[in-house]
């Protein structure tokens, strides 16, 4: 019930995510999550991060500018923390599946989507996360026996999802 993907270059996780979101949802199927979009600004200023509510229509801007010199990270807690309300909003409506952009550092010290991912889990809803290779250490062990490797393949994830959305329905 828990799928993650890892392993691509940069941004191509986003857009793998964002493409398997775009079929499910053309199939009429009721999706919690968010999806991410980066906004490329120019070649000397870092893309902001916007992230897309898929139980919705907000999109809500989770990069903050720290200047074209700044080295720390660059994500605004505040921001996240809405997308995750809204999420976890979109959870409770009734969703087939939970898609998480990212498992990321928020993610690793128990805050943003972690508790959402609980959630949909011990709800019987299957979840698909996108994890990058320095948190996957952090990932599988939140996941313990629960989380199942996935190609880096649209159809292949998709079909994934589909047969897992079928098996909770079947439940």
């Amino acid at each position: 019930m828990l799928g993650y993907v890892t392993g691509l270059g940069r941004g191509e996780v986003d857009r793998l995510m964002r493409e398997v979101a775009d079929r499910l949802r053309a199939e009429g199927m009721p999706l919690a999550g968010a999806v991410q979009h980066n906004i490329e600004t120019g070649p000397a200023s870092k893309c902001h991060m916007d992230l897309q509510v898929l139980s919705g229509t907000e999109v809500v801007r989770i990069s903050q500018d720290l200047g074209a010199l700044s080295r720390g990270c660059r994500l605004d807690p505040q921001g996240l923390e809405r997308v995750v309300g809204l999420v976890s909003a979109g959870l409770q409506k009734g969703a087939a599946l939970l898609l998480v952009n990212k498992f990321g550092k928020q993610e690793v010290d128990g805050r943003g989507f972690r508790p959402v991912i609980g959630e949909a889990i011990s709800s019987g809803v299957p979840v698909l996360v996108a994890v990058n290779a320095g948190n996957l250490g952090a990932f599988l062990a939140f996941a313990e026996d629960l989380a199942e490797p996935l190609p880096t393949d649209a159809d292949a994830v998709t079909d994934w999802c589909r047969a897992r959305i079928r098996e909770a329905q079947a439940a």
